[in-house]
């Protein structure tokens, strides 16, 4: 019979050593090992009785498509690729309060006639009926389980037969099987393989709260990750009242797809206009701003890009940049001052992308560019011109791409004119008139 035996486990990135190291020769973190005990595998938990089945050919097994679950969310079925299919494991992780408890649960609760265990290892039933409250929403079909104890969940499954099952978070959970504390890399390696386990035996789909790390990753084992099917990313700014949930990873559908939410006093709002949130609305048209067309996934969306050009009051100019890549903005200031004459070196430049939000989409810089020379001469751009192209260093306007869409939306939001590249396939639209640029030069002559 084995032995119990120790082992040291960095609670990053789950590597492990026979002796303590103050840093992990794998992800170099410092002081992450923790001491672990490591039972006998003839211990080892498992909700899943041994399988007689055998192996059948590929022909055989049958290719219908199970239906998925629609929920009352378009974003979240969106973002997973038309709905919630059977027995998926989905993983959603976000900084704390940034509202993964909040929209999980407005989600159920807004869903009728499905039956659902939400199972909370870091609230108390008491305040979840709070937080419900304050959804405003009622729901008879949703069952709370405030419990931490992956035997004891596993049992309450079986008796309520639930046909969504919520754990929030995967973090609190542990197994008496294993000696660690709860939140430890063998603790979610071990919990998160039991909910695997029977959630694919018994087809019941389950959403995962993760925590994550200060670097931005999910908190646990990298395996944690690969055992999903779909992991989801939930990001926002806290001064700003918007949420971005992204697909990191997604069996069932595409990665490029991306939901928008607006955190609201009795919760999530789902966004199907972004526009409406990233372009600010006034009455009089004002130098410096002008409207990029750029793609966050397979989305189209209008963003408002801000600059102020003024003479330098100290003798080294200033460059900031807010929401856009500040060594971009210094290439596209060079491309200027080359290929176009404009002095740009005795002045301090500020860019700003309006809403808070962070862009790396190069079709924004004709925008940049945009606002930049309309800072300079002070004159305004008018509020029905869209902007869509990149900016390369010898002065030419680049194609990008998924150009119908751009123009698309930016039609349909009312915008008369849109500049992009004269290298862009010819693209007609009927409600907005197309302007092909091929160079910076031209493109400041047709502007003023």
């Amino acid at each position: 019979m084995s032995k119990t035996r120790t082992i040291f486990i960095c609670q990053n990135c789950g590597t492990n050593s026979p002796k303590w190291m103050g840093k992990c020769v794998n992800c170099g973190a410092w002081n992450s090992f923790v001491e672990e005990l490591v039972e006998p595998k003839s211990k080892s938990i498992s909700v899943v009785p041994v399988s007689k089945t055998k192996p059948q050919l590929l022909e055989d097994i049958s290719s219908e498509n199970r239906e998925r679950i629609i929920t009352s969310d378009t974003e979240l079925n969106r973002v997973l690729g038309g709905g919630i299919v059977q027995g998926s494991l989905i993983l959603i992780g976000g900084e704390p309060g940034i509202g993964k408890s909040t929209l999980l649960l407005q989600v159920v609760l807004q869903t009728k006639g499905l039956r659902t265990l939400y199972v909370s290892g870091e609230e108390s039933e008491q305040q979840l009926k709070m937080r419900a409250e304050r959804i405003r929403q009622n729901n008879n079909d949703i069952f709370v389980y405030a419990e931490t104890s992956v035997e004891s969940i596993v049992q309450q499954i079986e008796q309520v037969q639930p046909q969504l099952l919520v754990i929030d978070s995967i973090q609190t959970l542990e197994t008496s099987m294993i000696e660690s504390a709860a939140g430890s890399v063998s603790q979610i390696r071990e919990t998160t393989h039991v909910i695997q386990q029977y959630a694919k035996r018994n087809n019941l789909p389950v959403f995962i709260v993760g925590h994550i790390t200060k670097e931005g990753t999910i908190a646990g084992p990298k395996v944690l990750e690969h055992i999903v099917d779909t992991v989801l990313q939930f990001e926002g700014d806290r001064n700003y009242n918007y949420r971005i949930l992204r697909t990191i990873k997604n069996r069932f559908g595409s990665t490029a797809e991306l939901g928008i939410y607006e955190m609201r006093g009795d919760g999530m709002r789902a966004v199907t206009n972004p526009s409406e949130l990233l372009i600010t609305q006034r009455d009089e048209m004002v130098s410096g701003v002008a409207i990029a067309v750029t793609m966050e996934g397979m989305r189209a969306l209008l963003v408002e890009v801000q600059a102020l050009v003024s003479p330098a009051v100290y003798g080294t100019p200033q460059r900031s940049a807010t929401g856009y890549d500040l060594r971009r903005l210094s290439m596209i200031l060079a491309v200027l001052d080359k290929r176009c004459g404009f002095r740009f070196g005795a002045k301090d430049v500020f860019l700003n992308i309006a809403g808070g939000l962070r862009v790396e989409d190069p079709a924004v810089d004709l925008a940049v560019v945009a606002a930049l020379l309309s800072s300079y001469e002070d004159a305004a751009i008018s509020n029905k011109f869209a902007f869509s192209g990149e900016v390369g260093l010898s002065g030419e306007i680049r194609a990008v791409n998924k150009v119908e869409q751009r123009i698309a939306e930016a039609s349909k939001l009312g915008y008369e004119k849109i500049f992009i590249s004269k290298y862009n396939p010819r693209v007609k639209s009927e409600e907005a008139e197309i302007n092909l640029v091929k160079t910076v030069a031209e493109f400041y002559k047709k502007l003023f």
